[in-house]
Formats: structure tokens, sequence, C-alpha cells
């Protein structure tokens, strides 16, 4: 493990449901390192416009309410925006519809990528997932993951998490999602040329873990 201490930035990236969020904290936990979920904070954004009654797709009011917000993603997964606990709420299926209408927004896309770097600068490094790390952020990170999984498992874990809907319902949704976030023009979902591609259908947590830490040995 010599050299994982000389990691910066461990950049993950991949579709909803492919276990960015559950693998990139436990690597930054197995490594010791901070973790952002960039996610939450295209999420938050999402959330602050809806609670001031502001259409998603108004680029322009969006850009303003992603400049002004504060966040405050904690160590354990929690989030504060502009003061409020909203780690459950950022999460429910009114965001999760509106969530790629405002990350495709280029205001916000800018605002909170260079709250991504300054939040690396000021950890010293970490573990950061998303959909445009290893692309846009941080095009030098030290090792970039791209996970994936077929539709019918990320449609099925995404399920299980989204209790209040059917598969049938989240797998359209996924649908949809994809196709909005790999057709943006602003930092599409893309898998970045030198990163490491890994199917994680028929793996668990752990082993795709330790598959990730190996990569660095």
């Amino acid at each position: 493990m010599g050299k994982v201490a000389l990691v910066t930035v461990i950049a993950i990236d991949g579709p909803a449901g492919s276990g960015k969020s559950t693998v990139a904290r436990a690597v930054a936990g197995r490594l010791g390192i901070a973790y952002l979920d960039t996610g939450a904070m295209y999420r938050s954004v999402a959330l602050a416009a809806i609670r001031h009654g502001i259409d998603p797709a108004d680029t322009e009011r969006v850009g303003a309410v992603a400049r002004a917000i504060r966040l405050d993603l904690g160590a354990e997964g929690t989030v504060h925006v502009d003061g409020f606990d909203a780690t459950i709420e950022i999460r429910g299926p009114e965001v999760t519809r509106a969530v790629s209408v405002v990350a495709a927004n280029p205001e916000v896309r800018t605002e909170l990528r260079e709250r991504q770097r300054r939040w690396v600068d000021q950890a010293g490094g970490g573990v950061l997932e998303g959909r445009d790390i290893g692309t846009v952020v941080f095009p030098d990170a030290d090792l970039k993951v791209y996970l994936d999984a077929k539709p019918e498992v990320r449609a099925a874990r995404r399920s299980r998490e989204v209790t209040d809907l059917s598969y049938e319902t989240v797998a359209a949704d996924l649908a949809r999602r994809d196709a909005l976030d790999q057709g943006r023009d602003d930092s599409p979902l893309t898998v970045a040329g030198d990163a490491v591609v890994i199917d994680t259908s028929d793996l668990g947590v752990d082993d795709i873990v330790e598959r990730i830490v190996g990569l660095l040995r």
C-alpha cells in the first residue's frame, strides 16, 4: 500500500444505480481519505430551486441558486442546504425527476465544478464520485474508475432505495436520465479514455473495493 499515500484524487464515475456512492464511500473509508458525493450537490441545487418555486429548466434563475446556495456535505453522508437537513429530501422523487435538467445547466455545472475543486484543495485530495469527475473536473486524477451495470440490475437497485415507486417507474426514470446525462452539451456522461471500467452487475461491494484498491498497488 506504499503508493496509496501519494494518491491525490480518485475519480469514480458512472450512471445512476451503478454503485458509485456506496463504492466511493467504502474506498475512501478503506484508504482513510475524504469522500465527496458530487451528485448530492446537484440534487441540493434542484431541491433549493424547487423550494423557491423556480422551474428547474429556468437556466438563469437556477444558476443564481447554485451560486448562492450554502452547502454542507458531512462525512457521514448528511447534507445540509441553506442551514436545514436535506439528507432525505434530496433523494425524493421530485428532486430525482428534476436533477438531470438542473445538472445540464452550464451555469450550475461551472459553479459546482469550482466548488468541487476547492473541496479537494481544502481536503488535500479524496475520492470523488459523479458523472464528469474523470473527464472534466479532474482530468488528471491519479486514478479514474468508471462503474457500470446492466440496466435491469441498476433499476432493481434503485427500486429498493425508492420504495414508493414501482420497478417499472424506476426503470423508465433511469432510462430517461441516462439519455439526458449522455446527451447534454456540457460535460456529458462518458468514459474517460484512461479510466478502468468495472461492470458491477455481479460483484459485491467488497469485491469492487478490493479491485479499486488493487489498482493503486
